[in-house]
């Protein structure tokens, strides 16, 4: 069974997606099969990079034909929700870039809908996946850390002047574009709901979160300290503190290659490489979300326990408090949805 892989949009973060996962070696029995693009010119120069065998000039085309089994939804924040409800209708699978969707009334809908489909959703959190992640973890869980306390997350790049983060029509916020990868590491480390937050930060003249702090309070007096800056460049790691020892994921911590083992030692994990550059950081481990979702989908799994529609929703309440307290306010915040 070959999963056929649809790309919604012709962007940054889909030029990534498909390099990652055509540079791979191992990705199985899978492929990328379509492109969509609102501009065919675009998405026709994105197939001939790629070696894309079909094009289609419009997402509802390449929604409703046989030829994708699932879309990776590389667009803006405001279209997640509606482009992915699309494919669902249409029977596809859908992987969709963090934020999942808006909001938690928006996200909670799109699951239930993904699930009234019994068809396979999964937020786009590569971090997730990083092998990194996974050698940490079994250093917490080894116990050499002892009982995690604290956990300080750093997140800065100086991207404040760009639309898709200063602009609040098109979703901008540094919460929801880089913060979402601090958010998502504490709870993948305390794997529990906080039972307190606390934020503070500073917006644009749009109305938009520039740079933000959240203290995150887990029950036991454990906390989490994340720091989010769209103006500067933090030393963008991410350290967990045990009462026996602390170890860090290095920068960029959201995926990295290095991490400092509770004993000092350093353990480097490199990604593959590839001959197209690419637009962001370590877009290399952007593959390993892809084959989580080319497991689930052969094993005839509707989410991923790694990266579960509870997280999501989990995600989203946090998102919905930090941007209540800052006072970031988005149009569909005031709508329903089924």
């Amino acid at each position: 069974m070959t999963i056929r892989w649809g790309i919604v949009t012709a962007g940054k973060i889909s030029h990534d997606f498909v390099n990652a996962f055509n540079s791979y070696p191992n990705k199985g029995d899978q492929t990328i099969a379509a492109v969509a693009a609102r501009d065919k010119s675009r998405a026709t120069e994105f197939a001939k990079t790629h070696n894309i065998a079909k094009v289609f000039d419009s997402y509802q085309a390449m929604a409703a034909s046989n030829d994708i089994d699932v879309a990776y939804i590389g667009a803006l924040n405001p279209d997640h929700y509606e482009l992915s409800k699309l494919f669902l209708d249409n029977g596809k699978h859908v992987l969709c870039e963090k934020p999942l969707c808006l909001n938690y009334k928006q996200t909670k809908s799109l699951i239930n809908f993904a699930k009234t489909k019994n068809l396979f959703l999964m937020e786009a959190v590569w971090s997730r996946f990083s092998p990194a992640y996974l050698v940490l973890e079994k250093e917490i869980n080894s116990g050499k850390l002892g009982e995690v306390q604290y956990v300080e997350v750093n997140f800065g790049v100086p991207i404040a002047a760009v639309d898709r983060l200063r602009l609040k029509e098109l979703g901008g916020s540094a919460l929801l574009d880089i913060g979402i990868y601090t958010l998502q590491f504490a709870q993948f480390i305390f794997k529990e709901e906080p039972i307190k937050v606390t934020a503070i930060g500073d917006l644009n003249e749009f109305g938009v979160d520039l740079v933000d702090t959240i203290v995150l309070e887990y029950k036991g007096g454990k906390r989490a300290v994340l720091n989010i800056n769209s103006n500067v460049r933090l030393w963008n790691k991410a350290t967990v503190y045990g009462n026996k020892g602390r170890a860090t994921v290095e920068d960029p911590f959201h995926f990295p290659e290095i991490v400092i083992h509770a004993d000092g030692t350093v353990e480097k994990i490199p990604l593959h490489t590839s001959s197209i550059p690419y637009n962001f950081g370590n877009s290399a481990g952007l593959v390993y979300e892809a084959l989580e979702v080319a497991r689930c989908i052969k094993e005839g799994l509707k989410e991923s326990p790694r990266m579960s529609h509870q997280e999501s929703l989990i995600l989203a309440k946090l998102e919905d408090e930090v941007r209540k307290q800052l006072g970031v306010v988005f149009d569909v915040d005031s709508k329903d949805f089924p």
